[in-house]
């Protein structure tokens, strides 16, 4: 049996070592080197803050690896197919949003999660450096904000689009625009607003706490869409949020997938819905 609960402290005390490395370094100008990564430049870049991170991450999760038979998959190391062979694997990005932190804008977080070998997210650990937040959620168990048990409260009256990249700049606009109409059209809504600039770690977080929300990453040809370590984390956070995580069609997202790390073949779908209720003017979960 593997003790999830125990498992979730070491993640926590882990995410919050590697802050503290990011919390000194936010302020000073960093080096960035090239990386083989996806089609865009936010996923070819990293720096000595990444890598730090990364192996401080390391020095607290690698001993439970040898304790209780865990793989590894972690963004700045290659991936050395543990994840199949084990029954629970560890899924680490140590520092998403690495553009927005060397342009030293809000955005940038730890992600943690340790995810079952049929791809099933069993513990998510976000901390977000800027606020000082640990978001994290263990499978069935519910999820948590600064250890309180998280309850999403928003009630917004307007659609909001999640976005690492404004809308005005990204490929393919017109398709998520008509997206966004089309989704305002069932909630009742007439409007939306955007939020950019954040990783694909925080917008997912974004997506739970400004309600109806929706981070979409439309399917394609090229690598991209980000990685396994992008999502794995959240997708058990927002499970437990009763958030939805999904491919772009709906389906179950694949968090151990054979053939890549790349979720760009069958995209991504985060949405936090809710409808205007016309008799009490409330907002009712969907």
């Amino acid at each position: 049996m593997i003790p999830l609960e125990e498992l979730t402290q070491i993640a926590i005390h882990a995410a919050l070592k590697a802050g503290k490395i990011i919390h000194n370094n936010i302020h000073k100008n960093i080096n960035i080197e090239k990386k083989i990564g996806g089609n865009t430049y936010a996923s070819q870049i990293v720096t000595k803050v990444d890598k730090a991170c990364e192996e401080v991450i390391l020095k607290h999760l690698t001993p439970t690896c040898t304790s209780y038979d865990l793989g590894l998959l972690t963004e700045e190391t290659e991936d050395n197919k543990s994840r199949f062979d084990k029954a629970f694997f560890w899924c680490v990005d140590p520092l998403d949003g690495t553009l927005a932190f060397i342009n030293k804008r809000p955005g940038f977080s730890v992600a943690i999660a340790l995810v079952a070998k049929d791809g099933t997210p069993k513990i998510g650990v976000v901390y977000d450096p800027i606020s000082a937040t640990v978001y994290h959620a263990i499978h069935t168990k519910g999820a948590f904000k600064n250890g309180i048990p998280w309850v999403t409260t928003s009630q917004n009256n307007y659609l909001t689009y999640v976005t690492d990249k404004k809308l005005a700049d990204t490929p393919n606009q017109n398709k998520i625009k008509d997206i966004l109409h089309k989704k305002g059209m069932e909630l009742g809504l007439q409007d939306y607003q955007e939020i950019s600039g954040a990783g694909a770690v925080l917008n997912a977080i974004l997506v739970a706490e400004n309600a109806p929300a929706i981070f979409v990453k439309l399917p394609k040809k090229e690598k991209g869409c980000g990685s396994l370590w992008d999502f794995a984390a959240t997708a058990c956070i927002c499970k437990e949020l009763g958030v939805q995580a999904t491919t772009f069609k709906g389906n179950k997202l694949d968090l151990n997938n054979k053939h890549t790390t790349f979720m760009n073949d069958k995209g991504i779908y985060y949405y936090s819905i809710k409808r205007i209720d016309k008799v009490t003017n409330s907002f009712v979960n969907l």
